[in-house]
């Protein structure tokens, strides 16, 4: 059995969760579902980043202390995570013990490595971003690139990581495979940013104290992304279970954002490489999710959060909006006009109305009980490509075009029965070949369509009479043709995807 672990960024608690974060979340937990039914050992870790300057800030600012905000804002991610049936098997905060020690650990590893060296930095810093610029990279007027609010002069006393000695180890890396940052538009931004010089950087702060310390040096705290980065080894027992670790690191993909490439895709492999470990199997990189043209923010007032959304759309309705219709990597527009369009779309007039279709057929015509199969159906060669190219586009993390592939299959089907229009129909041998052929269609689409579709997709299996669930199916075996064996109970129900009005 293959292993898989699997993990989103950790997100910064001094804001609330909103779609953008969904996004990555929710394409995550379809990744970590699609592994877990083609029989892997999946481990999907998700979390929030609490240390740093702009939470210490926040803190100050709210009258309460870090950890006491942090414990107000983590909360949020996890309460919004379960709200959208987010499959994590941990949630780690980098606020907790083992993180503390897994940091000293690996830190101590690159310092006695030789790869850490004591200076002084001066350097322009966003506080929001909790990095250093230089004025090349400012926009006009001296603003942030990213948050476009005026960054911060500071200097002190700093603990330096050697990148700039990893530049070729780094290129090795990348040439190793060209799966290690997906898409290629991303290697190739990764590969720029090598292939530019490397310098190194600051590793460590001296002007706060609301972070890990450091532990030959403990007047130092760690600079808060040398802190974070490290969340995914401690999750998996690095400094604490090595033999966990051993069995676990080697699978590591992470799903980031474009905005945090430099950090996973250079500084994060650098310093795997430094602490004797080897770097992520695969970084996962996605663009934006746009609103008007602009990323979200607090400081755009832009922000859409799940919670203003799933009440018109469901869960199901919101995690399918968001893995259909922003192909991963490129940036993506989201508007309400275009979610209510892919939603009656896809949805209701197509998923929802094939299962109605179905099960009404059946109950009338053949006393609630569904047919089997028919052996050479037409429809067996569509559920068979359409597999074959939504396995390749999961393995790619392409859930948008995973999904396009599962439709063939319910777009085909729906034809077939408009075809056939076995409403029309009497009942015998031809009535139930055609409604077996649909059982059989709506049992595979189950399957498939679990990652994104957990709540429906446990409908339509119980509809349909089968037992157990279909997230709990093994696939390739899962997708055959034949799988339905007729002579069950189907129910019929209230449509499965309501139309929402636009």
């Amino acid at each position: 059995m293959a292993r898989f672990y699997v993990t989103t960024p950790i997100y910064y608690v001094n804001d609330a969760p909103h779609i953008g974060t969904a996004y990555t979340t929710v394409t995550a937990d379809a990744i970590a579902r699609w592994h877990r039914l083609i029989g892997d050992d999946v481990w999907f870790l998700t979390g929030t980043d609490e240390h740093g300057l702009k939470m210490q800030r926040a803190a100050e600012a709210n009258g309460l202390t870090p950890k006491e905000q942090a414990d107000r804002y983590s909360r949020r991610f996890v309460e919004t995570w379960e709200s959208l049936d987010i499959s994590n098997d941990d949630f780690i905060r980098t606020t907790e013990p083992r993180h503390y020690e897994s940091v000293s650990a690996l830190m101590q590893a690159v310092y006695d490595n030789g790869w850490i060296t004591l200076g002084t930095y001066e350097g322009l810093y966003c506080v929001s971003c909790e990095a250093y610029y230089t004025e090349g990279d400012l926009l006009e007027g001296g603003l942030c690139p990213v948050h476009r609010r005026p960054v911060e002069t500071l200097a002190e006393d700093n603990y330096f990581f050697r990148l700039s000695a990893f530049e070729e180890r780094l290129l090795a890396w990348y040439e190793s495979d060209p799966m290690v940052v997906i898409p290629e538009i991303r290697r190739n931004e990764a590969l720029g940013l090598v292939k530019g010089g490397l310098r190194d950087v600051s590793i460590s702060r001296t002007s706060i104290s609301w972070g890990v310390p450091v532990p030959w040096d403990p007047a130092h705290v760690f600079y808060v992304w040398y802190d974070a980065l490290i969340n995914y080894a401690t999750a998996v027992g690095y400094g604490a279970d090595q033999e966990r670790f051993a069995r676990w690191w080697p699978s590591v993909h992470h799903l980031i954002g474009k905005d945090i490439l430099r950090f996973h895709c250079v500084y994060w492999p650098a310093l795997c490489m430094a602490a004797g470990i080897d770097p992520p199997r695969q970084v996962a990189v996605h663009g934006f999710l746009l609103v008007g043209g602009e990323k979200m923010s607090k400081t755009a007032l832009n922000q859409i959060t799940p919670a203003d959304l799933v009440p018109a759309f469901g869960v199901d309705g919101l995690r399918y909006h968001l893995l259909r219709d922003q192909a991963f990597g490129p940036d993506g527009d989201f508007s309400y006009e275009g979610m209510v369009a892919r939603y009656n779309a896809d949805l209701a007039n197509n998923l929802g109305n094939l299962l109605s279709r179905v099960t009404t057929v059946v109950a009338r015509k053949c006393g609630g009980v569904g047919p089997a199969p028919s052996s050479s159906a037409a429809l067996a060669g569509v559920v068979a490509d359409a597999y074959q190219a939504a396995a390749s586009a999961w393995a790619r993390v392409a859930p948008s075009e995973a999904l396009e592939a599962t439709w063939r299959i319910v777009r085909e089907t729906n034809a077939a029965l408009e075809a056939a229009e076995p409403w029309k129909a009497d009942p015998g041998p031809a009535l139930d070949a055609v409604l077996g052929d649909a059982l059989e269609v709506l049992r595979v689409l189950a399957v498939l369509t679990s990652p994104a579709l957990p709540r429906a997709a446990a409908e339509i299996w119980r509809r349909i009479g089968m037992p157990g669930a279909p997230g709990d199916q093994v696939l390739p075996a899962a997708a055959s043709w034949g799988g339905y064996p007729g002579g069950l109970p189907v129910a019929t129900g209230a449509p499965l995807f309501p139309r929402v009005a636009g």
